[in-house]
């Protein structure tokens, strides 16, 4: 079945063409109809012809005796005005537009203001419920014009300045709309995905709709996530095949070595076979990133971090647990045993006692080992996250190769959380992982 033909632009400038249209089209109709809704309204005359029409008329009465004034008013009354000759006092009792209507007429006022002086009691005065036009003929008498119409809807709300405004107003609206649903919504929805994003996986996680802006750069994103997650699958198998290929030579090494009688030099090199070894071993664990594949489960956090600590005193090593006993959260079991586990055997290396602690936040779950260690310089906290940096002396020689740390950061960050290190009182080093629950992720 042939797919139908849309006639809405795919380009973010055709979108705006066609909103500079639509928003015009709707300018010139709702004109229109409110020049024809005021035609139908009214026939009188606009509210500033009125005004001048009634001041003539009184200047008019004001030059005449006060016995032929009752016969001009009569004239005008045949010429169409409703007018009537009053005394002053009545001004006392014009009042002011309804409260629901003044907010009205008073925005209108504002934005389009009548041309020429007010009248007597102002351009919205009424009287017994409807609108009065006034002017003093001389101290004692004044004339009053019923003719006026009680509405917002004059000449001069549909004059050329209205239609400017309208076409502003109505321009401003669409942009508006059109910007949180074209523009904004999808550069959100691609900062979420790329916020939320796991590198490991080759799926593509932008979604590629909207303008066609919108879709080239949603692809070029897919596709640079693809090409990045390819390089990274690359150089790990590389790695590993490297580490593999060097492990099989000093495996023989160590056999020949072996076969050599006993001495120092014979020592030495199985020491350095070890070493090397063991490198390879913690490199090779670094690169296994089986933490960013691991299935997100609810699970007991607590009974995880009480595991790690039992294990740990079994050894013989002081290690505490304070928390909950009890605490589900959302997160990669095996991954988080492992991180934990790495803060924990690094305390063990560098202290002589440590404790972990479990903390609910308000966004997910805070977990920190503390040690009573020399602790790390504030200057390489951020470095020793680091593959293979070993900068604070305290913490080289024989106690690893600057990964654990790493590993622990990388886990973290799978997890869409953070991982500060910061000094523990009096001595000591406090490694806090916040992670949030992966339910909001």
């Amino acid at each position: 079945m042939p797919k139908t033909a849309t006639s809405v632009p795919k380009t973010l400038r055709g979108q705006i063409t066609l909103i500079i249209l639509v928003a015009l089209v709707t300018v010139i109709v709702c004109g229109r109809a409110l020049e024809n809704l005021a035609k139908r309204d009214f026939t009188a005359p606009n509210l500033e012809r009125a005004v001048e029409q009634v001041k003539t008329l009184a200047m008019l009465l004001s030059q005449t005796s006060p016995a032929d004034r009752p016969a001009i008013v009569a004239g005008a009354r045949r010429a169409g005005l409703d007018v009537s000759l009053a005394p002053a006092s009545m001004v006392s009792q014009f009042k002011g537009s309804s409260e629901l209507q003044s907010v009205a007429e008073t925005f209108a006022d504002l934005l389009f203001p009548p041309d020429g002086e007010p009248p007597l009691g102002g351009w919205r005065a009424q009287l017994e419920g409807r609108r009065v036009i006034a002017e003093p003929v001389d101290e004692q008498n004044i004339v009053v014009s019923f003719g006026f119409p009680d509405t917002i809807i004059t000449s001069s709300f549909l004059s050329q300045s209205t239609y400017y405004f309208m076409a502003v107003i109505v321009l401003i609206v669409f942009f508006f709309i059109f910007a949180i649903r074209t523009v904004t919504e999808p550069i959100k929805r691609i900062s979420e995905a790329a916020t939320l994003s796991d590198i490991s996986s080759g799926s593509q996680i932008f979604e590629e709709r909207g303008s066609v802006e919108i879709v080239s750069l949603a692809r070029a994103l897919n596709g640079m996530r693809n090409r990045i997650h390819l390089m990274v699958e690359g150089r790990t198998q590389m790695l590993r095949g490297i580490s593999h290929d060097v492990r099989t030579p000093l495996t023989r090494l160590r056999l020949r070595i072996e076969r050599m009688g006993d001495g120092s030099t014979r020592d030495a090199l199985l020491a350095d076979i070890d070493h090397m070894d063991r490198l390879l071993t913690e490199s090779l664990n670094y690169l296994r990133d089986d933490y960013a594949t691991e299935e997100v489960e609810r699970v007991d956090v607590a009974s995880i971090l009480q595991t790690v600590c039992s294990d740990f005193s079994d050894v013989g090593f002081n290690m505490t647990y304070r928390g909950p006993n009890k605490m589900i959260a959302n997160c990669r079991p095996l991954s988080m045993m492992r991180a934990v586990t790495n803060l924990c055997d690094n305390a063990s290396k560098f202290s002589n006692s440590a404790f972990v602690e479990l903390q609910q936040t308000a966004t997910g779950i805070s977990i920190s080992v503390a040690d009573d260690g020399p602790g790390v310089s504030e200057e390489l906290r951020e470095k020793v996250l680091e593959p293979f940096f070993k900068g604070d002396p305290s913490r080289s020689g024989q106690t690893g190769f600057g990964l654990g740390l790493s590993i622990v950061a990388d886990i973290v960050r799978s997890h869409h959380g953070s991982i500060s290190l910061s000094s523990n009182r009096p001595h000591g080093l406090i490694a806090r992982i916040s992670v949030p629950d992966a339910r909001q992720g």
